[in-house]
């Protein structure tokens, strides 16, 4: 059973709709006590990372997440994928989720050559994997993926870098460290290459051991 994550800010209908076709049985909720009953959970994220680590501390699940995810998986979509880092630029200087090392910044709009690009990155671009045994990518080649970002994380560790996509600069595509992955691109928008990734993200929650309950054990921030 996957519990999607819905503190306000996630794009539920199409990731709903992939698990359908996925025939994986999931829930939504904003409790932790609810959430708490998933085997694996995911967070999607539309929006600005000031806003959404708001939300997530208003409806007490920052604590719940980082202790959630010592146990069991959690993965991350798009900004929710950056939530799991220590702290975004977006706006202010906001401290994530730091499930994973790194900070989240803007792209410049300007290339090495003093060109201009589009920000945000927007469309299909292609992923070069790092880790091509990533419990994510079994069996998997590199291929298109479907982005819509203005914002990407830089991080020191490249041992969580799993695949990525380059965009006038190496972009984060895929990350993950232990029982946490995340993706920048949308995988419920990323045609056959996006459900498949997210079928084996279902295949690894189902093949790690439950553990006790943990909704009490974390804080709110």
């Amino acid at each position: 059973m996957i519990g999607i994550v819905d503190y306000g800010m996630g794009n539920l209908y199409s990731l709903s709709r992939a698990l359908i076709r996925l025939e994986e049985s999931y829930f939504i909720s904003d409790h932790a006590e609810k959430l708490d009953e998933a085997d694996g959970l995911i967070l999607p994220g539309v929006g600005a990372f000031k806003d959404a680590m708001a939300l997530l501390n208003e409806k007490k699940l920052t604590g719940f997440l980082r202790s959630y995810a010592r146990e069991r998986p959690l993965m991350g979509i798009c900004l929710g994928m950056q939530l799991l880092f220590d702290e975004s630029e977006e706006g202010s200087l906001t401290r994530g989720l730091a499930l994973l090392p790194g900070r989240v910044v803007r792209f410049s709009g300007t290339a090495e050559n003093g060109e201009s690009y589009k920000v945000p990155h927007i469309g299909w671009n292609t992923l070069d994997f790092s880790k091509p045994d990533s419990p994510l990518l079994q069996n998997l080649n590199p291929d298109y993926a479907y982005f819509v970002h203005s914002y990407y994380a830089v991080t020191d560790r490249p041992s969580i870098l799993i695949a990525s996509a380059d965009y006038h600069g190496l972009v984060p595509a895929v990350v993950g460290n232990g029982l946490v992955f995340g993706t920048q691109f949308h995988p419920e928008k990323s045609g056959g290459f996006g459900q498949a990734l997210l079928n084996n993200y279902l295949r690894f929650v189902r093949n790690v051991p439950r553990s006790e309950s943990i909704a009490d054990s974390g804080g709110d921030a």
